[in-house]
């Protein structure tokens, strides 16, 4: 099967919350829900779906082990938390996974693991085998070795890489709320919106954070909207302690229904296309930008009006018109020095600039992935 093809079997990618697998006062596990997840995916299996599960929790179990409480604990602090968790976590899941006949495996992963092309293929590979084998992945982000630079900052975009990556048809976040409102669900008249095609529209609505999770709402809709454009329908439902997967799915429980937009051009695109983490940015010429909106384009040394980033040989940069309207992602073929070297000097050879010759093309056509206009920019996502 190549990158651009749909596997035969659908995939669905749960993602929960540690505030649905901790206590948020003894930060102990919550068996009960954990069992009933367990049933659900045991439930999905059996229908012919293969199951990934995105799983937060191994900094909260192990907060009581470094003596720590939630917002009391420095980075230091979170990843001795992780190392402690992360096998009282995994110990839970075996047991519970094994009372219903499921084969479990972890795939703990970093930033750099999503961003870079070659990793993700390679974490894609493993999880691929995996499913061939029947067994169910769950993965997390490493918080034992990230920092907070490095940090992808909360498993919803996380989740919604791997739903892109495994190309799956569902995506369900489980949260502690029945879904999104169009206000703060304590305000008087806050309405349930039970099918949201264009998030953009939300955006202001969704903020806050739990105690124990480090992302609100919003991070929700921003991974919502990736998955829509990798043709990955989601579901935002509370994790409930009866069916909570498979009563969102089946429409026996009320959650809000993001549906799928459409699918990348290409899987090479869709990587280019969602951005976890910005590594640099280049603003371009209104005839550039222009081009872009009508198909592939390049961005060369002279269309360029301004480069920011200490981005690398290799890193996706995110463009933007004079305007500040992002209009593409794309793979730099120089680094972010060699480029502010080749913009500042338009009229003088590549060799006789960098030591080598080469085209001033700052990204390459067919490494240009062009957003959609449902697509939200960067500068909306990390609102």
């Amino acid at each position: 099967m190549s990158d651009d093809q749909r596997p035969e079997r659908k995939r669905i990618v749960i993602k929960i919350g540690s505030s649905l697998l901790a206590n948020e006062e003894t930060l102990k596990l919550r068996y009960a829900f954990l069992s009933a997840l367990m049933g659900d995916i045991k439930t999905l299996k059996d229908q012919g779906h293969d199951v990934v599960l995105m799983s937060s929790g191994a900094v909260a179990l192990g907060l009581n082990a470094v003596n720590k409480a939630p917002g009391q604990a420095t980075l230091l602090d979170k990843q001795a938390a992780a190392a402690c968790g992360q096998p009282l976590l995994l110990n839970a899941y075996r047991n519970l996974a094994s009372e219903h006949n499921l084969s479990i495996a972890q795939v703990l992963v970093t930033l750099d693991d999503l961003e870079g092309r070659k990793r993700f293929l390679n974490i894609k590979n493993t999880l691929e085998r995996l499913f061939d084998n029947d067994i169910v992945p769950i993965v997390n982000e490493n918080d034992t070795i990230t920092t907070e630079e490095l940090r992808v900052g909360d498993n919803d975009r996380l989740a919604a890489s791997v739903a892109h990556m495994v190309q799956a048809e569902k995506f369900v976040i489980l949260t502690s709320v029945d879904g999104l409102y169009d206000r703060d669900p304590s305000e008087p008249g806050a309405e349930f919106v039970a099918e949201l095609k264009d998030v953009s529209k939300y955006i202001a609505a969704a903020s806050g954070t739990s105690a124990l999770g480090s992302g609100g709402m919003l991070t929700k809709l921003v991974a919502a909207n990736m998955a829509q454009h990798s043709g990955c329908t989601t579901y935002l439902a509370e994790g409930v302690l009866d069916e909570p997967v498979v009563g969102a799915i089946d429409g026996s429980r009320r959650c809000t229904i993001c549906p799928a937009i459409g699918t990348p051009a290409t899987a090479w695109h869709g990587w280019l296309s969602n951005r976890l983490h910005m590594a640099g940015s280049l603003t371009v010429r209104q005839a550039v930008a222009d081009a872009i909106a009508e198909g592939p384009c390049g961005v060369s040394n002279t269309d360029i009006v301004a480069v920011n980033g200490d981005f690398q040989k290799g890193d996706v940069l995110h463009v933007y018109d004079e305007q500040g309207n992002e209009l593409a992602r794309g793979l730099t073929s120089f680094s972010a020095q060699d480029v502010q070297v080749l913009v500042a000097n338009p009229n003088r050879e590549t060799a006789e600039l960098l030591g080598y010759s080469a085209r001033p093309e700052i990204i390459r056509p067919r490494n240009m992935a062009k957003l959609d206009k449902t697509r939200l920019s960067w500068d909306a996502s990390a609102a």
